[in-house]
């Protein structure tokens, strides 16, 4: 039986890393005859399947039809609704009119309320929009009308808001936090919100002081899949995402909680984001949050959940959320130094650790960091270069994303195998330090530069325990070993997985890197097998295995669908029109208007209107003179005021757009505003590109603009006037896409662009 020790503690360690995926969200289960007082998963997929129908942007039909239909549910539940309209422009400049939804339900007492949020708005123009946000609303709606149905009485006023515009900058959480008087009583947000439309939610806090209250009254809560941990919010802070809870944190000093799943990536902002497409486990966790935090919550006290105390936390198996408080980062850290130092002083006095050993042992650690570090970090670079199509997945997370990271993650633990089989005359113990050392190294790091991963101590002081086991022992228990390892695999495993996914295959390098670190920290187990090189082997053929798999899952079909995009741009200064898409590999639908004659564009290569990734148009080609009414401008004011000019400008549409965008050249702009809603000043004093605005157009309204500038600079405009309507414009015969085509998300697509240039001297 011992023999096969070895084989059964790799497959212990096969399952650790199975348990730490399987417990990160409930499995869905048909559900629709529970009780009406309970969170039933069928009855909250009915509203997502009502409300994600057709597209439903701001300024497109089927926007008025979902906001009806979520008001319609609001008032069968016996809720008052009210719709709060208004205009603003946000902190970017991107202007709309939008219209909350907004619903109370009144509390016992006179504290603070609880408020669930989520917005109804998908992205402009063909996402359907069930995962992000249908998800929300529908676990929002599903989730009242079931606390509704338990006839308790709340002690917190619990306000619901459903927003407008949150895809366009945020702005009905704008127009909320500071134009209604309801956001003065929150006290403490959950927002539900998707970035994909599959995997675990994870839990995200809003706050602008310590998170310790916040995360306490969670843990109170007591939901039952809690996912999170403080180096996730550490890293959203640092990225350019924000949801509507930032609006609440940064005008309202609001505390807030959100609760966001990001895989299937590929679906985000698409065509895709459908119904049939919203992973039923996913949407079961998202009401696994709502009902405990709503129970928990609408009873607490939310008069004061600011703290100056910050908690590191994390989940894991077993213990659900683990946490702690920041003092305790550096006694940790120096515990484990100190622990270290004794184990060392102790491993050389009793002859299980030498100097010339030791120094071996780093050989093979820097092996395998360099070789998978330089591997993952071109990775996407030769992925883009053998399949040029992934470059028109804008968002760098492919279809076949997850068979990649199998991939890489498997040649990266066959990297480790092949290294340390070369030095395998090297005891365990002795190749045991370099990583104690590197992970301590990691560990002040983290904890001086970015505390909130400051738990990665935890498995270094497993690691630690194993090191004392194996300098105790000649023949150590690998099934004591393999337990204690367990940290190790619960909290890194998904890791490994959700850096790609999150934030796209060029950070396959997180992959990489992250299982090789874990990699180390098995090697208590891993030290003492002796057909490593077997191990390497069939890591490699693994990994062999999933590339093959990711090549025949390349191309796009039905299901898995190219992005592409067109685009007639018809410039009205000089009378001529061009195609222009933002496909670097043209589709062959694409391919119909720039063929043969299409070129890389000159005038229209940069930002020629905004786009999330700040994406250009690749190609151009000529396009014949259609009838398109460019937009009527009048110059109602032109007067010097206290040493400034004063600039009034009215766009009027003469056809039926969706958007305007304006850009200006350098001359400095003190003050401006838009239909009479001022534009930040911090977005004036640091606009790239020249932009100034952009107006998402609905019912067809003028664009009313009011510049402060100098008098004795000249004034340069460029107006950018789009309608997606190329597809159906009368004037046009565009095919309908094929089947195993999507509209490219994140650009302006299907659209009739129409650009005109001003000049004010």
């Amino acid at each position: 039986m011992k023999k096969f020790t070895p084989v059964i503690s790799l497959l212990l360690v096969i399952l650790a890393i199975c348990w730490s995926f399987w417990d990160l969200m409930p499995s869905y289960n048909p559900d629709s005859d529970l009780a009406g007082s309970q969170f039933s998963t069928d009855r909250a997929l009915k509203h997502v399947e009502s409300i994600s129908r057709v597209p439903h942007g701001v300024g497109f039909p089927g926007h008025k039809e979902v906001r009806d239909y979520i008001v319609g549910e609001l008032q069968k539940m016996g809720l008052e609704t009210e719709l709060q309209q208004g205009y603003t422009a946000g902190d970017w400049a991107n202007f709309c009119r939008a219209e909350n939804i907004l619903a109370r339900i009144k509390g016992s007492s006179d504290g603070k309320a609880l408020l669930v949020l989520t917005h109804y708005d998908s992205s402009p123009h063909s996402s359907f929009g069930a995962s992000d946000a249908g998800s929300g609303v529908a676990t929002i709606l599903e989730g009242i009308r079931a606390f509704l149905e338990d006839n308790k009485s709340p002690k917190n006023d619990i306000i619901i808001l459903i927003s407008d515009a949150e895809e366009l900058g945020l702005n009905g959480a704008d127009l909320f936090v500071n134009k209604h008087p309801w956001a003065k009583d929150v006290g403490l947000a959950l927002n539900f919100e998707a970035r994909g439309s599959g995997g675990p939610s994870y839990m995200l806090i809003e706050t602008n002081r310590g998170n310790a209250k916040l995360i306490e009254g969670f843990v109170e809560a007591n939901p039952s899949y809690p996912v999170g941990n403080s180096l996730a919010y550490s890293i959203y802070k640092m990225l350019p995402n924000d949801t509507d809870l930032t609006v609440f944190r940064e005008d309202g000093d609001i505390e807030g909680l959100v609760f966001a799943f990001i895989d299937d990536h590929f679906d985000y902002h698409t065509a895709r984001d459908s119904y049939e497409r919203l992973n039923r486990n996913t949407l079961a966790h998202q009401g696994s949050y709502l009902m405990p935090l709503l129970y928990h919550f609408s009873d607490a006290d939310l008069n004061n959940l600011k703290s100056l105390d910050d908690y590191i936390y994390f989940n894991v198996p077993v213990f659900n959320l683990v946490i702690y408080p920041f003092e305790w980062i550096w006694p940790m850290f120096a515990l484990a130094v100190i622990f270290f130092v004794i184990l060392l002083v102790y491993g050389f006095r009793k002859g299980e650790l030498q100097a010339m050993e030791i120094g071996k042992g780093f050989i093979p650690l820097l092996l395998v960091l360099l070789i998978n570090g330089l591997v993952g970090y071109y990775s996407w670079a030769a992925l883009k270069w053998l399949y040029p199509q992934y470059s028109d997945i804008l968002h760098g997370f492919t279809y076949n994303g997850h068979s990649y990271i199998a991939a890489f993650a498997f040649f990266s633990i066959a990297t480790g195998f092949w290294c340390y089989n070369r030095y395998r005359k090297v005891t365990t113990a002795n190749l045991m330090v370099a990583p104690i050392f590197i992970w301590l190294l990691i560990c002040f790091a983290v904890g001086r530069f970015l505390p909130g991963a400051s738990f990665f101590v935890i498995p270094l002081f497993a690691f630690l325990a194993c090191f004392m086991v194996v300098i105790n022992q000649k023949e150590p228990n690998l099934y004591l070993l393999t337990f204690l390892c367990l940290p190790a695999l619960w909290i890194f495993a998904p890791f490994i997985q959700q850096f790609p996914v999150g934030l796209g295959l060029k950070m396959m390098v997180a992959a990489t890197v992250f299982t090789s670190l874990t990699f180390f920290l098995i090697l208590p187990v891993f030290g003492f097998y002796k057909k490593k090189s077997r191990l390497a082997l069939i890591g490699f053929l693994l990994f062999i295995g999933f590339m093959a798999s990711a090549h025949f899952n390349s191309g796009f079909n039905e299901e898995n669908a190219k992005p592409s995009s067109l685009l007639y741009v018809l410039d009205a200064d000089k009378g001529t029109a061009q195609w222009a898409t933002y496909e670097r590999v043209l589709s062959d639908w694409t391919a119909q208007y720039l063929g043969s004659d299409k070129k890389v564009p000159e005038q229209l290569a940069g930002n020629t209107i905004s786009s999330k990734y700040s994406t250009g148009f690749t190609y151009v080609s000529p396009a014949p003179l259609k009838e398109i009414k460019a937009p009527e401008i009048e110059k109602t004011r032109d007067t010097i005021v206290e040493g400034e000019r004063i600039l009034v400008i009215c766009v009027s549409p003469e056809r039926p757009v969706n958007r305007l965008e304006v850009f200006t050249n350098s001359v400095p702009i003190k003050e401006a505003s838009i239909n009479g809603v001022p534009l930040s000043s911090h977005f004036l004093e640091n606009r790239k590109g020249g932009k100034l605005v952009t107006h998402y157009v609905s019912n067809n309204e003028q664009t009313e603009l009011k510049l402060s500038i100098p008098p004795e600079q000249p004034l340069e405009m460029l107006l950018y006037e789009a309608s997606n309507d190329l597809l159906s414009n009368s004037q046009f015969s565009v095919p309908a896409r094929p089947k195993d085509n999507i509209p490219m998300p994140f650009v302006l697509n299907d659209a009739i662009l129409v650009t005109k240039t001003l000049r004010f001297e």
